[in-house]
Order: structure tokens, then C-alpha cells, then sequence
């Protein structure tokens, strides 16, 4: 397992601020989905839909309660790919009704390489 933060001081600086701007905490591209998604974590599972998503994480809308802080394993279900992407663990960073945001906090290096594809295969089609 990596940490996601590593990877990300090794992008070149054309593609990622150094330091993002002050209204803007995002750093990474987010991109416009609807994949399923499930996550378990603590005694619970749910499931929900991905609404966007960027290298560092994604925005999820589900009837599932979630606290801010809370990890939990996400599966990502895109279209195209033979098996969920798995997130190995995700923070949740904030809450918004049945919405919240993810960040990924663990990855496996070869599910990160596929996530990757994804955002390219993503961007391709804006």
C-alpha cells in the first residue's frame, strides 16, 4: 500500500498548484460520473452513487448516515472495467444532506494506476 499524498509531490508542477487558492481547496481535476458505489467500514455497509470524482477523492450521494472523520473501504463500480476499483481507505471530509465528500487515504498502487486511466479516459470525453 501507498499513501496517496506521496504520489502526488511526483506530478509535474505544470498540472498541480503548488499551493491551491483560497476559495479553491481542490488540487486534482474533478470530473462529472454516476457510477455505483459500496463502502463498508465500522459494522456498516452502504452504497450509493459517485457524482464526481478526482485523483484525491470524490462526492458520493447516499441514504447511508456517515460522520465527518470516519474511514471506511470504497468500491467504485465504472463502467468498462472488468472489477470494481477499490479505494482501501476513505476519509470522509464533509457532509452536505445525503451527499458527502471522500478523500483517498489508502490505495493499492496498481488500483491507482486504474484510477488514473479512468480520470484520463474521463477527461478524453470533456
Amino acid at each position: 500500500m501507498i499513501r496517496l499524498s506521496s504520489l502526488f509531490r511526483s506530478e509535474s508542477a505544470k498540472e498541480i498548484p503548488a499551493k491551491p487558492q483560497p476559495d479553491e481547496r481542490r488540487i486534482q481535476p474533478r470530473f462529472t460520473t454516476q457510477f455505483r458505489s459500496t463502502f463498508s467500514g465500522h459494522k456498516q455497509e452502504g452504497q450509493g452513487r459517485t457524482l464526481d470524482i478526482s485523483a484525491g477523492g470524490c462526492k458520493i450521494e447516499s441514504d447511508m448516515k456517515v460522520e465527518p472523520g470516519s474511514k471506511f473501504e470504497c468500491r467504485l463500480h465504472v463502467p468498462g472495467l472488468d472489477w470494481p476499483l477499490r479505494i482501501d481507505e476513505a476519509t470522509v471530509r464533509w457532509i452536505d444532506g445525503h451527499s458527502f465528500g471522500i478523500a483517498f487515504s489508502r490505495i493499492a498502487p496498481d488500483e491507482f494506476a486504474k484510477l488514473k486511466a479512468v480520470l484520463s479516459d474521463l477527461e478524453g470525453d470533456e
